[in-house]
């Protein structure tokens, strides 16, 4: 199997977050001063959350036509499952999983919230991402056994030109990255979840940005952060970085050495309990997940769980395991599903 030597698939499906890889969004917004917030607005100052205000172009109406859903049945590079301790993994179906391109999922701790990221067709440029009103990031509620329709979440104010993705969530505090205008290239933000919406977004500060710091995860006390970059001092391509809450600011950020290889690692995940840390590598040309665990206070080494066109690692707090996979065909990627592999 052959596949192109990119990381298409594990990031979101647009250019705009290969930031973390020192490479830089197609689109570029306009730099006008420097603003301490996403919008520059101070916290709290944004104008009352107005849906009525947004774009209502829906998933549906936003989807290719002709396109044709690739099945469990008709996907040529399956996951391939490598531990006895999940069951095989499969794909949440709809209203998730569409004839577009889910990618970049988080499951909340309680497994009854999930967010995932959509675009319509991976394969647009994303300037047209910027303007199709429906790529961006959406929220999924457990109805029993599966889950329930989609609500989009809104990151911005209506009518700025921004480009969301890669959201961590922890209490009523989201971490996400961003393009939008204002600010140069790619940059991550804050937002709290004030009334039932996420507002008060603010830019995460010039600390993060200086050390390249891309998508991440925190540990559940809010001590260590964890995320990839391809800052200088690693052991090459992406590798998975720390860095510890000290005073109210990032600590210098260290080498998470046992994690990386001269290969790209990156996408971390870190268990409530401290005791499983996972993360993407590639493994025979395409992305897969692997896991370390924590024994009597040191890493072990990281374990392959699955492979084949699998990434993004996320789980709950019963230790099933959410993540992208992504169809290929001709060396094309075609879509993105979300998938589940639930822990026997």
């Amino acid at each position: 199997m052959q596949t192109k030597p990119i990381f298409l698939g594990v990031l979101l499906l647009s250019a705009f977050l290969l930031f973390g890889c020192g490479q830089q969004p197609g689109y570029q917004a306009p730099v006008s001063g420097s603003h301490a917030y996403g919008t520059g607005n101070p916290a709290g100052s944004q104008p009352a959350f107005n849906p009525a205000a947004y774009p209502t172009t829906t998933r549906e109406e936003s989807l290719p036509g002709g396109a044709v859903k690739v099945t469990v049945d008709s996907d040529i590079y399956p996951p391939i499952l490598h531990s006895d301790e999940f069951t095989n993994p499969v794909p949440l179906g709809l209203p998730v999983d569409t004839l577009g391109a889910e990618d970049s999922p988080f499951i909340m701790p309680d497994g009854n919230t999930l967010y995932v990221w959509f675009t319509p067709d991976p394969n647009i440029p994303v300037e047209q991402q910027l303007f199709d009103n429906v790529t961006g990031i959406y929220e999924y509620h457990k109805v029993g056994a599966g889950w329930g329709e989609p609500t989009r979440i809104w990151l911005n104010e209506p009518g700025v030109l921004s480009l969301d993705g890669c959201l961590f969530v922890q209490g009523d505090t989201a971490w996400f990255c961003s393009a939008r205008e204002g600010y140069a290239g790619m940059n991550l933000f804050i937002a709290r979840y004030v009334n039932g919406k996420w507002a008060d977004w603010q830019y995460a500060g010039d600390t993060l940005k200086d050390y390249e710091a891309g998508e991440l995860h925190i540990s559940a006390d809010g001590s260590t952060m964890y995320f990839h970059s391809g800052r200088a001092g690693g052991k090459g391509g992406l590798d998975i970085w720390s860095t510890q809450m000290v005073d109210g600011h990032w600590s210098e950020p260290v080498n998470f050495e046992i994690m990386n290889s001269p290969d790209n690692e990156g996408w971390p995940f870190i268990s409530q309990d401290g005791n499983e840390f996972w993360f993407t590598r590639f493994y025979q040309g395409s992305p897969a997940l692997f896991r370390s665990k924590n024994v009597s206070g040191e890493w072990t080494e990281p374990e392959l769980i699955i492979s084949q066109f699998a990434g993004e690692p996320t789980l709950d707090n019963e230790g099933n395991l959410y993540f992208t996979h992504h169809f290929y065909e001709n060396n094309t990627m075609i879509e993105a599903d979300i998938y589940v592999a639930y822990r026997k």
